[in-house]
């Protein structure tokens, strides 16, 4: 059978164009979410080259549930896309919602954490294994209004740098892609609560800001050197954006 990846948070977005990417380069993709209307619809339009797993990365029963999707499948899996994430809320320090805290610890860090752990075994067993975490520019860089998602950012690189240390010597991989201003259906749209106005103001005056397929190009890029190569950290930004603070808007 095929070479099987996993990518998880899939059923849009960086995702869902990582699943169709790696599909093209000749995997087997499992396409995990908790959407599954649209995980069904990504893997129809994908063809035999997918399989659709219902997967919430907050959950540990959920998680197993993966797990066995992958190992009923057959076939070696050799790559792990840990993409679930997402921020919510612009609040200031002083006026945190512990609850949108909590909700972007437990998606961006312990989801890492949890789907790492599941899959790591047979990743090691393939021989030739390797993990890419979609991590963000806000994993070094801080931002008033950002403590939140900066935290869980800097706290899930934290993970991987550490996963890396760890698995010296052993057959697998261990990538971080960072992303900075990526302009995708959903992303700011869920971190303002649905505000649509508050979601696009972030991409005003922005000739082009990243999209999703110009991460998916990267994953697979870095999926896909030989075994030998690892590529510890990828930063990608749009031309317009020197910095996290810095972004050229045309008027």
């Amino acid at each position: 059978m095929q070479n099987i990846a996993v990518v998880t948070g899939a059923s849009s977005g960086i995702g869902a164009a990582t699943a169709r990417r790696l599909a093209a380069e000749g995997f087997h993709v499992v396409a995990a979410a908790r959407r599954v209307d649209r995980l069904e619809a990504l893997v129809k339009e994908i063809g035999p080259a997918a399989t659709a797993a219902e997967c919430d990365v907050t959950s540990d029963d959920s998680v197993a549930g993966l797990a066995e999707v992958v190992a009923g499948l057959g076939g070696p899996l050799t790559l792990l896309v840990n993409n679930a994430g997402g921020a919510r809320g612009l609040d200031p320090v002083a006026t945190g919602s512990v609850e949108d805290w909590q909700w972007m610890y437990d998606v961006n860090v312990l989801g890492t954490l949890r789907v790492t752990k599941a899959l790591l075994p047979a990743l090691e067993v393939s021989g030739r294994g390797t993990i890419v975490t979609v991590g963000s520019t806000a994993a070094f860089t801080v931002y008033e209004g950002g403590s939140g998602y900066t935290a869980a950012k800097h706290a899930q690189t934290a993970l991987v740098g550490t996963l890396r240390l760890e698995l010296s010597g052993k057959p697998v991989r261990v990538v971080e892609i960072d992303p900075g201003m990526v302009r995708t259906d959903e992303f700011s749209l869920k971190r303002f609560g649905g505000d649509r106005a508050r979601a696009d103001a972030i991409y005003d005056g922005v000739r082009e800001p990243l999209v999703a397929d110009d991460i998916a190009d990267v994953i697979a890029f870095a999926a896909t050197r030989p075994q030998h190569v690892n590529i510890d950290r990828l930063v990608i930004r749009p031309i317009a954006q020197a910095a996290q603070h810095k972004v050229h808007r045309e008027k």
